[in-house]
């Protein structure tokens, strides 16, 4: 009996060999495949001559159809692994093509532009960090920065101010619903439609007959109309923050209020029973209930105002010192084909943007989030 025993025993991880061989077999086979299949259906796309309505509709049945073959294929060979193997592997198939597609889309064109940033304009002589030096020496560049810090410090500032205020009289309001749909109506419109809304605006034509709505008050009001987004230096980069605050305070007013609601209402009660006012109680007890979600809208507004692009294009091109990181990259890279400076302005908007998004993760992970 002992010796029949151990014959099966003995026998079993030769058994396993070959399957883990066939599966890992089978692995390969259905990678070869999806790289046959999806690199020539990209490279016919890239290169066939199709009516536009044909492409876009290969397009579209490639990118759905082959995402799901993809993830069928690859979820079919894992469950030809044992248990062991399956849980191993398995987590990696949803994680990582994510991980892939990010690399390719944002850290390779990150590095390419990091390597670029330290060669000339047309990219073909190394000049080291003379690029990074010219960005803080040239006019241009210095007002670009000089304007991004003024939509941080007036932009940001406003949308958080706002947005907690409104939350807070919106809250105790018998409008509450009404009031959140207008102030949050901005926020389903791009930022180019609305540059094109508040350029009417602040439409300006010389005479007494005027377009533009604010122009038109002033002069109902016996004022001289203002070329408010070009001639009234330095506050044009002013009137153009307004819209910013216009479309992103409904946005820190939606995550204000939700937080709010969380604020115990028992700890309200007994801090205005213990003779506290409406005032002492907003900045003791709901501020820092509610300050880690202050943090996180801030850092949030704060890396989209640093980003900052559609609405200076759209309104004044960037011209009359209005002019951003953003704008002026676009300029030296696309228009002027400088190809180093333009560099240039990205990694130093990333490495801007960095430190805030670094410091979100950081509180974020603090209250648990991973």
């Amino acid at each position: 009996m002992i010796t029949s025993t151990a014959k099966p025993n003995s026998a079993r991880p030769n058994a396993k060999k070959p399957k883990l061989a066939i599966t890992a077999a089978l692995t390969l086979l259905v990678t070869a495949i999806n790289l046959l299949l999806h690199g020539g259906m990209f490279f016919f796309l890239r290169d066939a001559d199709l009516n536009p309505v044909v492409y876009a509709a290969l397009a579209i049945v490639w990118g759905v159809g082959g995402v799901y073959f993809i993830y069928w294929s690859f979820n079919w060979v894992i469950e030809q692994y044992s248990d062991a193997w399956k849980r191993r592997i398995q987590p990696y198939l949803f994680v990582g093509p994510a991980f892939l597609l990010l690399g390719w889309l944002l850290l390779l064109p990150t590095v390419r532009t990091l390597y670029m940033s330290f060669l000339d304009a047309s990219s073909e002589k190394f000049v080291g960090f003379a690029n990074y030096g010219a960005i803080f020496t040239n006019r241009l560049l210095l007002t670009a920065l000089r304007n991004n810090l003024l939509w941080v410090a007036f932009g940001a500032t406003a949308c958080i101010v706002l947005g907690l205020l409104i939350a807070v009289l919106a809250d105790r309001s018998s409008f509450e619903r009404t009031a959140k749909a207008i102030i949050f109506l901005p926020m389903a419109i791009s930022f180019v439609a609305a540059g094109v809304i508040w350029k009417f605006m602040y439409y300006y034509q010389p005479g007494d007959e005027q377009v533009g709505f604010l122009n038109a008050i002033v002069v109902a009001f016996g004022g001289e109309p203002q070329a408010w987004t070009s001639m009234v230096q330095p506050w044009n980069n002013l009137f153009l923050i307004v819209i910013l605050v216009w479309m992103q305070t409904g946005f820190a007013m939606v995550i204000f209020s939700a937080a709010l609601k969380g604020v115990p209402e028992d700890m309200l009660e007994a801090a205005r029973m213990d003779g506290a006012g409406e005032v002492r109680v907003f900045f003791r007890i709901i501020i820092p209930f509610i300050s880690t979600t202050i943090l996180s809208v801030t850092t949030t507004i704060i890396v989209f105002t640093l980003k900052i692009f559609d609405v200076v294009m759209i309104m004044t091109g960037g011209q009359y010192d209005t002019e951003v990181v953003a704008t002026q990259f676009y300029r030296q890279f696309f228009m002027f084909r400088n190809f180093g400076y333009g560099s240039t302005l990205a990694i130093v908007l990333l490495v801007a943007v960095i430190p805030v998004i670094v410091f979100n993760l950081r509180q974020f992970r603090r209250q648990g989030g991973f």
